[in-house]
């Protein structure tokens, strides 16, 4: 029987991460951690932001993914599977986003660590894109890029946390509502100056297509719906038939802005603006970069920014 190349490696960490947890390596990771201090683990960078604004200094926060990581392209590492072993509970995204952490905590030292889901109580759009329904995603994993989506999670973090750690749970609970004012803070500024800019301009109304299902979210918070999406799923080039007939969507359907993601060089978005003539804005997906408490805030600032002035520029 032959292995895929995934599996082989996975088998290959889980391996060495079990070697690590039976005395190979040093296993006792938590020797450094303060007494009665929580370690939570988390896999994407919105969820780091989330639980640090959470836990604030009465826990740690362990990303088990090192910063540089493309989380779409990760692949398990011996010394990230041990880095479990090390944790009172983890924090995953849970509906597609980071489906390699149930892997990575079966092969851990730990493997009935307690879970927290963050999108439990969150409402779920439908997959993006034909390819990605076809291979059986049911629900759009990118609720993270939205504040009423984060406001949910942050309030499922906070709850969930302070039932496994009962000492701070008043204070977790207290912090998930400070941070989440400022979250709702940052959709009404946006707001803001969208009104004020639209009464300007007499209005505007705004079709839209997305190089990847990634900000259906944020988008519908601003009462825009996606025309078309160029990404069959996301992380997977059109092919040129799919390409062309996606453009010929976009024009059958007036389309007057795509969306795309920062740091996404690909020759298929320029050929796309090229035959297209339609104006082009970049979100940032927050999956680059150090992990930040404060990182969240700032790119979702920035991405309504970004929001903002596609609305207004595309005013007839």
């Amino acid at each position: 029987m032959t292995v895929p190349t995934n599996r082989r490696r996975f088998l290959a960490a889980a391996l060495a991460a079990g070697a690590f947890a039976t005395g190979i390596l040093p296993a006792n990771a938590r020797a450094d951690v303060p007494a009665g201090r929580r370690r939570f683990g988390v896999t994407l960078h919105p969820y780091y932001s989330y639980v640090a604004n959470v836990v604030g200094d009465l826990a740690e926060v362990v990303p088990i993914i090192p910063a540089g990581f493309n989380p779409h392209a990760y692949e398990p590492r011996p010394e990230d599977i041990q880095r479990i072993g090390s944790l009172d509970a983890i924090v995953l995204n849970g509906i597609g986003h980071d489906d390699f952490a149930g892997r990575m905590i079966a092969a851990s030292s730990r493997p009935a660590l307690p879970v927290v889901e963050a999108n439990a109580d969150v409402p779920l759009l439908p997959a993006a894109g034909s390819a990605a329904r076809a291979s059986g995603k049911v629900v759009n994993p990118h609720s993270f890029l939205s504040i009423t989506g984060s406001v949910l999670q942050v309030a499922t973090i906070a709850r969930e946390l302070g039932r496994l750690d009962p000492a701070n749970a008043d204070a977790y609970a207290a912090n998930a509502r400070a941070y989440s004012r400022r979250l709702r803070q940052l959709r009404a500024d946006a707001l803001a100056k969208l009104a004020n800019k639209l009464a300007s301009a007499g209005g505007t109304s705004l079709r839209v297509a997305t190089i990847h299902g990634a900000y259906d979210y944020l988008l519908r918070e601003f009462g825009l719906e996606v025309s078309a999406v160029v990404e069959p799923a996301h992380g997977i080039e059109p092919s040129p038939a799919q390409l062309a007939e996606t453009i010929a969507t976009m024009r059958r359907l007036d389309v007057q802005v795509i969306f795309s993601e920062l740091n996404f060089p690909s020759a298929y978005v320029e050929t796309i603006r090229r035959e297209t003539g339609i104006r082009l804005y970049a979100f940032s997906h927050i999956s680059h970069g150090d992990y930040a408490a404060d990182q969240f805030e700032r790119e979702m600032a920035r991405n309504m920014d970004t929001l903002v002035q596609a609305m207004v520029e595309a005013k007839p």
